[in-house]
This record gives structure tokens, sequence and C-alpha cells, in this order.
């Protein structure tokens, strides 16, 4: 312990840090007492921390001299040395401030101090041990924007420093070449990161993964249950009920009312790209008191007798005013002359009249529906071809009447007042809007004058109940010829003869309201596939109906409108297809599938490419028996799917009831939307339906309680139908590879070949042309789809073999083959430029499906040549030969290339 005595003596001066760092003795400066704080308020004699910091400097060691002097680092900077800074580099009164700051905050290191640099400096060789080493002048660094406070120390130093330079916000660094290629390698890196980065979210990809992973997560076998046993009766009568409470014609406000409920409900289910598609397209309307049916004086002044035309109100009070009898597309005139009961009104029975010499030329024609001529429009343009003025169809009970069985509002058939309406534009001639026939029906397009529109008849028409056609026969009594027996018909109370020149003079008044560009509305909704997501599988069905429509086509339209809110449901919850799934509404089909043929016409270049397969629903449920029209593509996925679904009536599979009545897939004819896309661009088609023995047909008694009581009770139908409907979509568009039955096809073609040589057999001219092309063209499909599906075989021998892994690359090679699989059907096409189409019809391209000029909407296989046998004329007969087989041919070499 140190001696009380002892001496004190004090400690040497601490250095300041500018003192113990300075380059130079020479640079010290005249003591200077330090600044005053402005918070520290105690006495000099108790401020030590003053001391601390003010001294004399001491000479530094000249040997331990910084080269170009030594600069304190700044605490504000991560980098030492950095130039980057909004201070003056030069300025000794700011460096001195700085310095201060920094000895409080951080630990310097003596860059000139070898050890240190090797230690601070080992981790930086470690990683780049291999890159080449060149001596950086400078390091990258963004700016760094210091905002400094005043301090009195400046003001002080202030005082005695003047400027010798303006200030400056920053100091751009010294570069080397070697920095400049070091920034621009960087700069070319972050740039093609951003790229590839924005061509990943840009492309879809994210989007595309997640579907992918979602799709991949459902069973397939679940997502079947789960869409049958979400079928819910109760939802599509409710659905049907809403369809039916009011009339709604194309174009009407009734109309857009229900697009725009179908609209809403695809956006509720989930559906994506939910669009309207609007067209404008020539439409007529009958006006109120523009129709009659008269039978005239002797002096032709005044009507002896008026039909009553119109049937009684069925609907309920909301449903406003039910639609007027008339015909759509039907010639506007007002039009007298002797009445002539023609029978079916079939061209055969106008050369019959003829033959019998009865003169028709200005006479009003009397026809009733169905029989030998099954269009109205043919009806009507048979009459006009044999110079009728004017032309009534009436519907008979011997065809849908009280002989037949109970009628409506309590059976299946037509009563007493009810009329069938319709259109009587030539369907099997022009489909579409009959003023642009090939192109779609756009605001502005050009359009055919109506006088030069071969799709529209020229003489007025209207339709009648067989209580007013029942006058009408009673008066021609004892003019003209007794009718045959295959003539006369079922109306009570009549004596059937024929009429002719000298019968009673009826009159024909057909005014109606005509618009040639009249707004309709499609509604689309999808979707989108995770695979093949440009390929679609469409489902449709048309919205208008010719009264409240609970058969056609509403029962089509709450099925389809069932089986989409289930796969909006499943959409939701992560599901998708591999294809595409598209939910058509269409409008205006009952004048002349106007909106499924413009949009065809509008998108047929997407259609021949990526259209695989077409489902249409119509009169989707009449009765209890399950009937398929279609493609012979569908045989196979259409069996299947029947083996799954029961018909609780029966206890027994749809399948086992279609065996047992020995039924066969029907032919397309022309009658529904399924012909743009089947006979146009090639789109597989097919057409499901529940038919009964009748239902009252575009009348006003084919309504919501008709359906409920008659028609399907329960709704057990629509339900078995939507059963039928949910898993069809799901086999075409989830399952890998495309489930078209190719063999079926090409032994298909062998029958439809088989049928045309009867065909023309029974007119006795099949040795005027040789079929044989045809016959060898088919022997080539049949080696090519052999070769063909071995595919197939093989693919799920390599999946089966990798544990149910698709190999890579075969992936695309399937693709590949489904593209092949559904292009036959398009390679099946006549789309030579110019010249092909059927001849005179040449809006119909497919040389196998289409209808006939005469057949109306009956099915006609390889149309073109009937239609060249039914004028004789054999050079061109043998010419549509040559170029049918040609055809397909090269359709049977494009599956193998």
């Amino acid at each position: 312990m140190p001696s009380e005595k002892s001496q004190y003596i004090p400690p040497p001066p601490i250095p300041t840090y500018d003192e113990a760092t300075r380059g130079n003795s020479s640079s010290s400066r005249p003591d200077r007492p330090p600044p005053a704080s402005p918070i520290d308020t105690r006495p000099d004699h108790e401020t030590e921390a003053q001391s601390l910091l003010f001294s004399r400097s001491r000479q530094a060691d000249s040997s331990r001299r910084a080269p170009n002097g030594y600069q304190a680092p700044y605490v504000e900077s991560d980098d030492e040395g950095s130039q980057w800074t909004l201070e003056d580099d030069e300025s000794d009164n700011g460096e001195e401030a700085r310095v201060r700051r920094e000895m409080e905050e951080l630990e310097v290191e003596d860059p000139l101090d070898s050890s240190s640099a090797r230690s601070s400096s080992s981790w930086r060789k470690r990683i780049a041990s291999s890159l080449p080493q060149w001596k950086w002048q400078w390091r990258w660094r963004l700016p760094r924007f210091t905002v400094r406070l005043p301090r009195q120390s400046d003001a002080a130093n202030d005082e005695d420093t003047e400027p010798s330079e303006p200030r400056r916000s920053f100091r751009w660094p010294n570069i080397n070449s070697a920095s400049a290629i070091l920034l621009v390698g960087r700069l070319i890196a972050v740039f093609l990161i951003l790229g590839f980065l924005y061509i990943l979210f840009m492309s879809d990809l994210f989007t595309n993964m997640t579907r992918r992973i979602g799709g991949h997560m459902f069973d397939p076998e679940a997502v079947r249950q789960y869409v049958q046993s979400e079928i819910n009766s109760e939802t599509m009568r409710n659905t049907l009920r809403h369809f039916t409470s009011y009339a709604h014609i194309a174009g009407t406000e009734g109309d857009f009312a229900l697009a725009m409920d179908v609209r809403n409900d695809f956006m509720n289910y989930g559906l994506e790209d939910v669009t309207v598609d609007e067209y404008y397209v020539y439409l007529n309307y009958p006006k109120p008191g523009g129709r009659a049916v008269q039978i005239m004086s002797e002096d032709g002044m005044e009507a002896t007798w008026t039909a009553a035309l119109e049937e009684k109100e069925v609907g309920e009070e909301t449903a406003g005013h039910q639609t007027f009898v008339f015909h759509g597309h039907s010639k506007a005139g007002d039009v007298r002359g002797p009445l002539i009961y023609a029978n079916y009104g079939s061209r055969e029975d106008f050369k019959r009249l003829t033959d019998k010499g009865i003169d028709t030329k200005g006479a009003i024609a009397l026809v009733r529906y169905y029989g030998t001529q099954g269009d109205r429009a043919l009806k009507v343009k048979a009459a006009e071809l044999a110079g009728f003025a004017g032309c009534i169809i009436y519907s008979d009970p011997a065809d849908d009447g009280f002989l037949k069985g109970e009628p409506a509002p309590n059976g299946r058939y037509m009563p007493a007042d009810g009329v069938q309406r319709g259109a009587v534009s030539l369907m099997s001639w022009v489909v579409g809007d009959v003023l642009t026939p090939g192109w779609e029906s756009n605001e502005g397009t050009p359009r055919l004058d109506k006088e030069k529109a071969n799709g529209l008849v020229k003489i007025p028409s209207i339709p009648l109940a067989w209580r007013d056609a029942q006058v009408l026969l009673q008066h021609i009594k004892g003019f003209g010829e007794p009718c045959p027996e295959d003539w006369q018909g079922g109306v009570p109370d009549v004596e059937w003869w024929s009429g002719n020149s000298s019968s009673p003079v009826v009159r024909l008044k057909n005014e109606q309201d005509e618009n040639d560009r009249q707004k309709i509305w499609n509604i689309y909704g999808k979707i989108v596939g995770v695979e093949q997501n440009e390929k679609s599988i469409i489902i449709g069905n048309h919205r208008d109906a010719w009264a409240f429509g609970a058969t056609d086509p509403n029962s089509g339209t709450a099925v389809m409108l069932e089986v989409a809110r289930i796969f909006g449901d499943l959409l939701g919850r992560g599901w998708r297809p591999l294809r595409t799934i598209e939910f058509m509404s269409w409008d205006a089909e009952e004048y002349n599938l106007i909106g499924s043929t413009e949009f065809v016409e509008k998108n047929m270049d997407s259609l021949l490419k990526n259209g695989f397969a077409y489902i249409n629903l119509d009169t989707a449920v009449s009765g209890q028996e399950f009937h398929a029209a279609a493609s012979p593509m569908f045989r196979k996925v259409l069996y299947k799917v029947l083996d799954r679904v029961i018909d609780p009536n029966f206890n027994a599979t749809l399948r086992a009831l279609w065996d047992e009545r020995n039924a066969e897939l029907e032919g397309l004819g022309a009658g529904s939307d399924y012909v743009a896309f089947q006979d146009i661009v090639g789109t597989s088609s097919i057409d499901i339906r529940f038919d009964g023995a009748a239902h009252p047909y575009h009348s006003s008694y084919d309504n919501f309680d008709w359906m409920d009581h008659v028609g399907d009770p329960g709704f057990i139908y629509h339900n078995l139908l939507g059963q039928v409907l949910g898993l069809l979509i799901l086999e075409l568009a989830d399952r890998p590879v495309l489930p078209f039955d190719m063999g079926n096809y090409a032994l298909s073609l062998g029958r439809y070949l088989g049928k045309l040589w009867q065909w023309g057999e029974d007119k006795g001219v099949n040795g005027k042309y040789n079929l044989d092309p045809i016959k060898d063209a088919i022997n080539e499909v049949e080696k090519s789809v052999s070769e063909f599906e071995k595919w197939e075989s093989s693919w799920e021998q390599s999946v089966l073999a990798s544990n149910g892994w698709e190999p890579v690359g075969l992936g695309q090679r399937r693709g590949d083959y489904n593209s092949r699989m559904a292009n036959f059907e398009t390679g099946l096409l006549d789309l030579e430029f110019p010249g092909g189409g059927i001849p005179n019809r040449t809006q119909f391209k497919h040389v196998v499906f289409g209808p006939q000029l005469w057949s109306g909407y009956d099915e006609a296989y390889f149309p073109a040549i009937r239609d060249a046998i039914e004028v004789e004329d054999w050079p061109l007969t043998q010419k549509l030969i040559d170029k049918t087989a040609k055809i397909i041919t090269d359709a049977a070499k494009a599956l193998l290339e």
C-alpha cells in the first residue's frame, strides 16, 4: 500500500485521436478550448471528459504516416474508404467532427497493420480462390445520403475555415476497365434475372402448375361418383319452373332476361371467361290482329267464317301474354285462293294432285304436319313450287292428337286448340342467319336482300289447330277427288276430299314485324384445362322457345345448368380437367339454328383445329327412353357411361335397357345445334335425350305443369340425363387418351355405304355410277385405324411399367395422338376453295354427314352424292364419288403421319 506521504504525480496527458493519427506534427493547430455543450451545463472543473478530448497534440511517428494521408472511417458508411457522401472530403473541420463520433462507436483497425489486413481478408480468399486475383480500385455501392444536425463545433470551425471550392453532393468513383466489365456483367445478370421472372409470370407457368397439382389431387373415380351423386332433381325442377314462367321468343325482352339469368348463374357457379356474345340477325314477329284464315263469300267481299287461330290461355297471371300463333321466317302477305287439301305436303303429294288434273296455281294449300315430309319448311317450299299462293299447316289427331292418346294438359298429345309453331326457313338449304350465309352476322356486315335469300320461302304460311282445320275440310266436301285412305286424317266429322279450283275461296293474311338486324345473345362459360387447354369439349343448349318451352328447350337448359353448377363446385375445390370444358347457351335456335351457326362461322379456324367434341341438348326430357344421335366416334364412351347410370323405375342400367330394345346410335340430321359443329367444322357431335311417345310440341301446353305432372314427374329422368351428361364430359375432358371409337367409325362407314347402295338399288340407278372408289377408301380407313390404335396399348404398357407414371416425353406424344384422333372427323370435310362443300349448299362441308336437299330433319349419309343422284346428273355423281373417296383416303393416311 503506498505511503500517504508519497508525492502525487499526475498521469501524462491523453492525446486526442486527431493528435494520435495526424501524419505531420507541423500540421498541429493552436490549442483551442472545446466548445461548450448545449446539454451538459456543469462547471468546467467538473467536466473531466472535456479534458480528455482536448490536450496538446503530440508529434506522430513519421514511419506510421498513412499514404496520401489517412481518412478516419465514417460511422454512417458501411464501406471503408467510400467516396459516396454528401460532405466535402476536403474539409478538415468536418473530418475532425466525424472522427470524434466514430471513436465512440468503432474499433478502428490500422490499415497499415499487415496482420490485421490478413485476418480481415482471409474469408475473401477462401470464397474467391478460383477467381482472378484482380486488384479492385473501388467497390460498387449505392450512394448513401447523410443528414447531419448542426453543431457548435461546425460553426466554430466555419469561422476559421474559408471554403476553397463549391460543395458537391457526391463524387463519382474512379472506374477502371476491370470495374467497368464487372459492372456491365452484373447489370446483364440483373436484366436476365428480371426477364426470366417476367417470362415466368407472363407465361402463366405458376398458374398452370397450380392447376396441374390441383387436378392430380383428385381421384378420377371419386370425381365420377361425386358428379353422379350431386345431381339434384329439385334444383332442376326449380330451374325449369323459372325458365318456363313466361314466353321468350328469340330477341325479345323475355329472352334477354333469361340470357342474363344464365350469365349470372355461370358467374355464380365460378365458371371462367363468362361472355355475352351478340349477333344481329333477321327475325320476324307476329302482329296482333295481323294474321287471319277466313272463308270468303262467293263474291269475295266478306268473310263467312274466321278461324280462332289462338290457343287458350294456359299460362299463369305472371306469365304475361303467351305467344301468338305464327311461323318464324314466314313470308308476309295477304293472299286468297281456292282451298286444296294436299295430305302431308310432300312433292309426291303435290304431283299426285297434278296427275289428277287438279289446277293448283294460285290456290291455298292445306296440309298436315309429319308424315312423308317431316320438315314444315319443305312443305311450304313444295307448295310454292307447285304454284300455290299460300300454305296452311295443321296438327291432325291421327298424327298428334286424341287418336294417339290422351291430349294435353293431362296427356302427351296435341289438344283440339293446340298449335305447333315453328320456323319455315329452309334449314337443309341454309343454316344460321338466312341473310348472311357463310359469315357471322355482326352489326355492320353485308346482307342479302330477302327476296334473293335461298333460305326463305316465297309464299305466306300459318300454323293451325285441328279445331279450325275441321271447318275448312268440311267446306271442300264434294270438290275435287275423294281422298285415298292414306290421305285421310283423323279430324272427326269430315268426309275427305281434295278440293279443286272450284273450292270455296280462303283468305290467308300474314302481316308481321320484321327486323333485319335484331340483336340476339349467346352466353358462354368455361373451365380451362391443365394439359391441352386449347382443345375444347363443348356443351350446348338453346334458350329461346316458341312459347314456354318446358320440353323444348328448357329441360335441356335445366340439365346443363345443373351440371355446370357441379363442375363449378369441383373447380372451386381445386379440380381441373385435362382439356377445356365450355358451356354455351344458344339464342335463336328456333329460327334456323342461328346462334350456334353464327358462333361456328365466327370461330371456324379455331374450331377446325381445337374443337374435339360437341354435346347437344335440346328436347332433352320428354319421356323415359334414352336416345342418342351421334358421330360413330361416341359409341364406346357412351356405352361406358350408360353402364354406370341406373334407371330406378326399371331397376336396370341404361345400357341394359338400351340393349334390350336393340338400340343403335342414330344418325345426325339437320334438326338442332349440332349441325354447324358436325357438318361445317367437323367437330364430332352427339345429341342425347330421353324421349316419350310425344309431347305438345311448340305449343303453349308445353309448360311447367305439363312436365311436372306428365312429362317427368319427380324429375327422375332429368336427374339421369344429368348423370349421363356429367360422365360424358368427364370421359371426354379428363381421360388421358381421348375415348373415341375409331374402329366403330371405320365399320360405320361401311354400313353407310351399304345404305347408299341400297337406296340407289331401290331407285334402279346403281348401274349409272361406280361406288368402288369409296369402298376402297373405306378399306384404307380400316387398315389405318387398326395400326393407329396399337399406340394406345403401347402407351398403357409404358405407364404400367413405370408404376403408373407417364415416362418423360410420352405425354407430348399422347397429346399428338389425341389430336390426330379428333382431326380424323375434320379430315372428312370438303374444304376445297373454291368448290368445296355440297354443290349449291356449300355451307355443308362433311362428305359423310349432312342433310339431303329434301330430307329435312332426317339423316342422310353421303348427302352430296344423293343430291346428284336425285337430279340424275350422272357425271356429277361420279365426280362426287371420286372426290369423296380421295377425302376419306387422305383422312386415313393422316392418322399415321
